[in-house]
């Protein structure tokens, strides 16, 4: 089955530490427990961009959205995109990703209004009419996309500290060397699956493959 092979994929790249955590990995409260913005996507596709001053055509995949604050108040909007490859890799979007892709992807997309992680990072009002297009970019991690996720962080302000199966903080190394504490952040999870081969990338269907809050 589809699921446990993405959950096995987790454990192999050290996402999650099921074993240490009391009663199993902490999961969202099953209630709005903090602000929480409205996020609407598209199904990640496949564009071929032949950057200038480069005479290789390189293939990235892309997902459009909009993000909407549907709060009583302001929200500070900072997205965090995350694709997890079928052989474990973990790709940040939009890390060095040239000009020319996000030009490209606004023609085929008819929309001049969207916008790169960087440039949508920021406040947004509350309201429809203040909502936001943006578009998540990666490097394809292969030809043969198989079965892949994509997590997005930063659309709720629901966080926990993560704690062992003794009930103590866990910790880890800060950027200053101190031990700091592991604070899990509800993320959506996306996954999907591409049932064709490298033959001919980017022409297979791209299936849903079903989608989840966790705690990451």
């Amino acid at each position: 089955m589809k699921r446990p092979r993405l959950v096995l994929m987790l454990l192999l790249a050290g996402l999650v530490m099921l074993a240490t955590v009391a009663g199993g990995y902490p999961k969202p409260s099953a209630y709005p427990i903090s602000w929480e913005l409205n996020f609407e996507h598209s199904k990640p596709t496949r564009v071929v961009v032949t950057s200038r001053g480069s005479k290789t055509a390189v293939a990235y995949w892309y997902m459009t959205y909009t993000v909407t604050n549907v709060s009583d108040r302001e929200q500070t909007f900072l997205p965090n995109f995350e694709m997890l490859a079928e052989d474990g890799a973990v790709i940040r979007s939009d890390r060095n990703i040239p000009t020319e892709v996000l030009e490209t992807i606004r023609i085929l997309e008819k929309a001049k209004s969207l916008e790169s992680v960087t440039q949508i990072s920021g406040t947004i009002r509350v309201g429809e009419d203040q909502a936001k297009d943006g578009v998540a970019i990666w490097l394809e991690p292969n030809p043969r996309m198989g079965l892949f996720g994509i997590f997005v962080g930063g659309l709720s302000g629901e966080a926990t500290v993560l704690k062992d199966e003794a009930g103590q903080v866990v910790t880890k190394a800060g950027s200053d060397g101190k031990k700091e504490p592991v604070i899990l952040h509800k993320t959506l999870e996306l996954n999907y699956h591409i049932a064709g081969d490298e033959r001919y990338p980017g022409h297979d269907e791209v299936d849903a493959d079903g989608q989840q809050w966790v705690m990451r």
